[in-house]
């Protein structure tokens, strides 16, 4: 029996964005032991200069979730450059990969970035995910380094 289909949509309410935290609590927290004080910061906070996107199926059950900061709230992510925005805390479920939520929801926050008029999308990839990200067309620069205990290496995507 195949997977329920699924939808991409922006957060817009209180249900989403707990979904969208539950996946990462899931994957981040619970897979990968990620402290969970590390996991959610200032711009999981309504107001702050983040969209957030979340994959759900058509039961509602949360596959996916990613968000794009832009502007004050993504300059240390991206070099300073208010054209940039920045792709983070993208996350799926270990039931949906494989299904292309994560390439939804890439895709997704780049047609927000677009739509907020910003030309590339940075992100700070765990380096066993570079491959993914390569054939979505990012690019690593820079050397490896670790965060929250993972090693990482930025990238980025012209739009």
């Amino acid at each position: 029996m195949s997977e329920p289909s699924y939808t991409v949509r922006i957060v817009g309410d209180l249900a989403d964005r707990e979904a969208g935290f539950a996946v990462r609590r899931e994957v981040f927290v619970g897979e990968q032991g990620v402290p969970e004080e590390l996991e959610y910061d200032a711009f999981d906070e309504p107001g702050a200069d983040a969209v957030h996107v979340l994959a759900v199926r058509e039961d509602g059950r949360p596959l996916g979730t990613g968000r794009l900061l832009y502007g004050p709230a993504a300059a240390d992510r991206t070099g300073g450059d208010p054209s940039v925005g920045s792709l983070g805390r993208l996350a799926v479920t270990g039931r949906a990969r494989g299904l292309g939520v994560g390439v939804a929801l890439v895709r997704a926050i780049e047609d927000v970035a677009r739509a907020r008029g910003l030309t590339a999308v940075d992100l700070h990839a765990q380096t066993r995910a570079l491959g993914f990200y390569q054939r979505l067309g990012y690019e690593a620069y820079g050397p490896e380094y670790p965060e929250a205990g993972i090693p990482h290496r930025a990238m980025r995507r012209a739009l």
